[in-house]
């Protein structure tokens, strides 16, 4: 089989190392892909967003399966193009995409299907939502509505803070279209986990938990990100936290069904819990990111043969295994992320990694046999270990022997 793989991240690069295991590929492109992807995938050079572009490759090169990375694609309705050419391609389509586009879709979805989620409001100008936020007691949370890379929620310790947050927003317009509109919620309490699911025709495969850590500075501080490290499994669940979970994935197939939208690709709910109680924080419609670069590795299955079962209906719980080993991924950024930072920094070190290591490549170029830094987010060192504490020591082992200028990343993933 022909594999065509959209996108250019860790996330990308992780489905690639993967699905070239399978017994079934021949061939796998990547579009863009990277400096890392280059190991088992062809690159081409067509951006993630030229659907256009896309779908003639797809066509002339006579591809098999595509599977789409980034939300933005998904957005736009690359899954409906590509259905009406009649070519396989995993991913939600336009109408399901809307639970990322839309912050304020998914939390009327989540209210009309009794879905446990935060208390929120929604607003379309500056004035409307600085003149609520005397509804909500701090911290409380500001979301800007749209596609924002992971990098629109404000955490609010103060009404100061707040009418910061809804500044950038309206009047800087920091995230341009995506921000004409926000949602205000109350702030949950708890911990954080993330829980992807796959689903065909509406009906969700729940995989292995993760456990993400979005802010950049140790002891989770500091300006959000699109991820900086996360493990699998994730803090274990109590039985009543499994209940509830298992309650409001039900839930969901019965809002799909009703809805009579035809979900086809990845859910990724966001939880917080609190007292064995989750929440729902938010949904994304595709592969997380870091998340897929520890899920991955533990995955025993043939990632091509689920991905085409789920389109062709056939997907049974059976066929996702997962190996009892822990996995752990820390990712090394550029110094000034996420805020501004410099590319173009030469990378050294990979080649000295410990074999039973794995680099899954997210902002990298290679040029004249090297690799040079071309993101925030650069490169994902994971690894696998009998627990938490050696996956982690083989992580950090190897992290000291890459190094670029600049380089940073937390210290304490797998700690906390």
């Amino acid at each position: 089989m022909k594999v065509l793989i959209i996108g250019t991240g860790g996330r990308e690069n992780a489905l690639a190392w993967k699905i070239s295991k399978s017994k079934n590929i021949d061939k796998i492109y990547m579009a863009k892909g990277n400096g890392g992807s280059q190991d088992f995938a062809t690159n081409v050079d067509i951006s993630p967003t030229d659907i256009d572009g896309l779908l003639d490759f797809a066509k002339k090169e006579k591809i098999d399966l595509t599977v789409v990375g980034p939300e933005d694609p998904l957005c736009a309705g690359i899954v409906d193009k590509f259905k009406e050419n009649n070519l396989k391609i995993f991913g939600p389509d336009k109408a399901c995409a809307r639970f990322e586009g839309s912050k304020e879709f998914t939390k009327k979805f989540l209210e009309k299907y009794n879905i446990p989620t935060a208390k929120y409001k929604s607003f379309i100008d500056y004035d409307g939502a600085k003149n609520s936020l005397g509804e909500f007691s701090y911290p409380l949370v500001i979301k800007a509505d749209g596609l924002c890379l992971g990098k629109g929620v404000f955490i609010c310790q103060d009404k100061k803070e707040a009418l910061e947050s809804l500044e950038k927003i309206f009047i800087d317009k920091i995230f341009k279209d995506q921000g004409k509109k926000v949602v205000i919620e109350e702030y949950l309490k708890g911990f954080e986990a993330s829980l992807l699911c796959i689903v065909s025709n509406n009906k969700l495969f729940p995989l292995q938990t993760c456990k993400d850590h979005k802010q950049i500075f140790d002891g989770n501080v500091g300006p959000n990100t699109g991820g900086v490290g996360t493990y699998s499994p994730g803090d274990k669940f109590s039985q009543k936290t499994e209940e509830e979970i298992r309650k409001i994935l039900k839930g969901i197939e019965i809002g799909f069904n009703k809805e009579k939208i035809s979900y086809y690709g990845i859910l990724f709910i966001g939880f917080m819990i609190e007292n064995d109680i989750p929440k729902v924080l938010e949904f994304n419609v595709r592969f997380g990111d870091p998340e897929t670069e520890v899920l991955m590795p533990r995955l025993k299955g043939d990632l091509l043969e689920i991905m085409m079962k789920t389109l062709d209906n056939t997907l049974s719980e059976d066929d996702i295994k997962w190996k009892d080993e822990v996995s752990l991924t820390t990712i090394l950024c550029s110094g000034g992320y996420p805020s501004s930072y410099q590319k173009g920094k030469e990378i050294t070190g990979l080649d000295k990694v410990d074999g039973d290591v794995i680099i899954f490549h997210n902002g990298t170029v290679k040029k004249d046999g090297k690799y040079y830094t071309d993101g925030g987010r650069v490169l994902s060192v994971t690894s696998l270990g009998k627990d938490l504490i050696e996956a982690r020591k083989k992580v950090y082992k190897n992290i000291e022997k890459i190094n670029f200028q600049d380089m940073y990343y937390r210290k304490d993933i797998g700690l906390i």
